[in-house]
């Protein structure tokens, strides 16, 4: 290669093998070095030479390293053009460098000729193992899988240059699970070795693969992984009884639908492929058991389906198969599927309540049925061998009035009481019946008695009835349409018979016809009725029934008379009538007036009390009172028990006082006179004239009340010939006292003379 002055350079290096290179003919040059990898010397790794034409050895010319690396990793050596790698290079982080190389005048820095581009490329040596993408596998493979069934494929890389030699060239190769496994040289590819293996026998394995780089060859660089290899369960086992025969136990009492027996059954395979179905092929208590799978545990779990009994049966012998819930057909060929197991039932015995020979009794009874009377009867035995004897009797609480009874012995019911049907017509009770030996063991049984009906009840009105007849009436004419009711109830239905009674048929003015439907139609009997002479009419009507005996009841349809237009609208008539057209019988007529005068005479009650007030407001206002007493009090010098002032002497009474029992309407007071007494023994004018001017005072008085008052006055008169019997108003001591006198008043008081007058008193008062 020549510059553009003419003057060549030269580029002096070596070959891959080392050998030296030159330029052999002017103009022409090498543009490319080789360099191998991790050089392990300790000087400088030579690379080549830059020689210029115009170099005379002279040292006038300087030799230029720019590009990459130069002055780092390649320097040069400026009077003598040779270039060295300073470091340790590595192929696998940089495959070549690319440099420029140039000559110029030491004095005058000026290029001798253009610059030449030239490349140092590194040379691959074996410095790299192959390296796995992962470390380590997991896969899975089925059992029994046939031979040379592809597991899966692993992968090496190596980092070494592909294109020189074989330091990248890798193969692979199995270092441990032979001779289960194998692996293809070349691609990695695992694949089963034997066939046919077995998880139930051994379920991981693990296998070592070896990659090689120098295709293998003595002195390649290698790296292993590990492959965890599972066998995953295929159903290739048939489940199986541990045993041939199974026994257990139940009382019997265990109830219906209870567990009495749980087999189990062992499968090798797992999940899925474990789940099995029982079922009972044969047994000899047809329908007495059920079997199902409890999918969580996958055991045969035996139930009852119906009550044991160990006195009827007392074991009970079942075959029980069980297979595969999901078979796998490639292996129905090579083993059974299915296996049987015999299971054997004891029942055991326990001591059972009596049983009742019927769920339920239902017993008839007519309510006419004297008390006493057997109406059926009730039977329970014990189940057990022992045969103990039962005891009957009724349970009070659902025959709380005491209806029933039972005999203890044989069971019979009969009657405490009568019946109604009408009031009751089914009575539910229960009886109970107990061992003799062990009274805790007891068992009850409904009884339902149906009260069957007797014609026991007259059949009367359907319902009040009340009508009206006008006084212009044609004969033969209906007023009035009445139906009959019946508490009783006989098979065939009802069938009345409505006429009218004997005693009113003679000179009758009505007349009843019998509709033959269990009505009856009420008709006059003659062509016209009297207000004036008489208002009201009282019909007697006979209802009487079919049944036997027969019972009938005499009912009284009111009859009002009321004057009437032509066209038979009432126009007038008597109180009752009128309210019977406005739709109100009397009954409810007389209710409502009832109610109202109730309200009425409370009312007044209460407005009466607001209004009136105390007559005495004081208890020091007691004049034209008598107050009377009933209070023995504390003795003659007790006066605070009661207001003396009552039995003073009229004539000591103050000047009377204005009265308090209404509130004046004047401030002025009232004019009272001075009250003249009459003079002792006079006849009984002077209580007349007494009360003549208390009633002109009151008469005068501007504030008495001005309605009518009771005013009662107390007074006894003077001159009396006892005078007072008061010691409050006696001015000597009981011992001046002479009582003589009492003998005179007569046999009356005689006992009062005896007490005071004699010396005997006199003693035995000292005394």
């Amino acid at each position: 290669m020549r510059g553009g002055a003419g003057v060549g350079l030269t580029l002096m290096g070596q070959d891959a093998n080392g050998v030296p290179l030159r330029r052999s003919k002017r103009g022409w040059m090498w543009n490319q070095f080789f360099l191998l990898e991790e050089y392990t010397g300790m000087d400088h790794q030579y690379v080549g030479k830059l020689h210029s034409d115009g170099d005379r050895g002279d040292g006038s010319i300087r030799y230029v390293l720019t590009g990459d690396g130069a002055g780092s990793l390649f320097i040069i050596d400026e009077n003598s053009g040779d270039i060295h790698a300073t470091k340790r290079l590595d192929r696998e982080e940089k495959a070549y460098y690319t440099l420029r190389a140039k000559a110029v005048n030491r004095i005058t820095n000026t290029s001798l000729e253009g610059e030449s581009e030239f490349i140092i490329k590194i040379h691959d040596i074996n410095d790299n193992e192959p390296k796995f993408t992962k470390d380590p596998y997991f896969t899975e493979v089925p059992e029994m899988s046939p031979l040379g069934t592809v597991v899966m494929q692993v992968t090496a890389t190596d980092a070494d240059d592909p294109t020189y030699g074989n330091s990248a060239r890798v193969v692979y190769s199995i270092l441990q699970g032979q001779p289960y496994f194998s692996v293809e040289p070349n691609t990695g590819v695992i694949k089963t070795a034997l066939p046919n293996m077995d998880r139930e026998t051994k379920e991981n394995y693990v296998v070592v693969i070896q990659a090689k780089d120098m295709a293998g060859q003595m002195g390649g660089l290698s790296g292993t992984t590990t492959v965890s290899i599972t066998l995953s369960d295929v159903n290739d086992n048939p489940p199986r009884f541990p045993k041939s025969l199974y026994e257990f136990k139940a009382p019997e009492s265990t109830e219906p639908g209870s567990t009495v027996a749980v087999l189990r059954a062992m499968d090798a395979d797992i999940g899925r492929n474990a789940e099995m179905n029982y079922r009972i092929t044969s047994s000899d208590g047809p329908s007495m058991f059920d079997i199902s799978t409890n999918r969580s545990t996958q055991d045969g779990v035996i139930t009852l389906r119906k009550s044991l009994d160990f006195e009827r049966k007392r074991s009970y012998t079942l075959r029980i198969q069980v297979e595969n819930s999901n078979p796998d057909p490639r292996f129905l060929r090579y083993a059974a599927t299915t296996d049987g197991a015999t299971v054997k039932l004891i029942v055991e015995d326990v001591d059972e309540p009596p049983v009742f020979d019927r769920v339920g009794y239902v017993m008839e009874v007519k309510e006419d049925v004297a008390v006493g009377t057997i109406i059926g009867s009730v039977s329970a035995t014990d189940p057990d061998s022992s045969r103990s004897p039962v005891r009957y009797s009724i349970d009070r609480r659902t025959d709380m009035d005491r209806v029933l009874n039972v005999h203890p012995g044989n069971g019979s019911v009969f009657m405490l009481r009568t019946l109604d049907r009408e009031d009751i017509a089914w009575h539910n009770v229960s009886v109970i019946a107990t061992e003799f030996n062990n009274p805790r063991l007891m068992s009850r049984v409904p009884v339902y008695v149906r009260v069957l009906d007797v014609n026991d009840n007259a059949p009367t009105f359907a319902t009040y009835y009340e009508t009206f007849v006008c006084e212009n009436a044609k004969a033969n004419q209906r007023i009035q349409t009445v139906s009959a009711a019946d508490a009783d109830e006989p098979i065939g239905g009802h069938r009345f018979f409505f006429s009218l009674a004997h005693e009113a048929s003679v000179k009758a003015n009505f007349t009843v016809r019998d509709n033959k439907d269990n009505t009856a139609g009420i008709l006059t009997r003659r062509n016209s009725y009297s207000r004036l002479q008489r208002s009201n009419y009282l019909v007697p009507v006979v209802i009487s029934d079919s049944d036997f005996p027969m019972q009938s009841s005499t009912n009284t349809l009111t009859v009002h008379v009321c004057t009437c237009d032509r066209e038979g609208n009432m126009q007038l008539c008597n109180q009752e009538a009128l309210v019977l057209t406005a739709g109100l019988s009397t009954g409810a007529l007389m209710a409502i007036i009832f109610c109202v005068l109730i309200l009425l005479s409370e009312y007044f009650a209460i407005q009466q009390q607001r209004k009136k007030e105390p007559l005495i407001i004081s208890k020091e206002d007691v004049r034209d009172n008598v107050v009377s007493y009933n209070d023995e009090g504390g003795g003659e010098e007790d006066t605070q028990a009661f207001d003396i002032g009552t039995l003073r002497n009229p004539e000591a009474t103050e000047e009377s006082k204005q009265r308090r029992d209404i509130k004046p309407e004047t401030l002025h007071p009232p004019i009272r006179r001075t009250v003249i007494l009459p003079p002792a023994h006079r006849d009984n004018a002077d209580v007349r004239n007494f009360i003549n001017q208390r009633l002109q005072e009151n008469d005068q008085d501007p504030t008495a009340p001005p309605y009518d008052s009771l005013a009662t006055y107390a007074y006894e008169g003077s001159g009396s010939v006892a005078e007072s019997l008061s010691s409050l108003g006696s001015m000597t001591i009981e011992g001046d006292q002479d009582y003589n006198y009492l003998s005179e008043w007569g046999p009356r008081f005689k006992k009062l003379a005896d007490l005071y007058g004699g010396e005997d008193s006199d003693s035995c008062r000292d005394s």
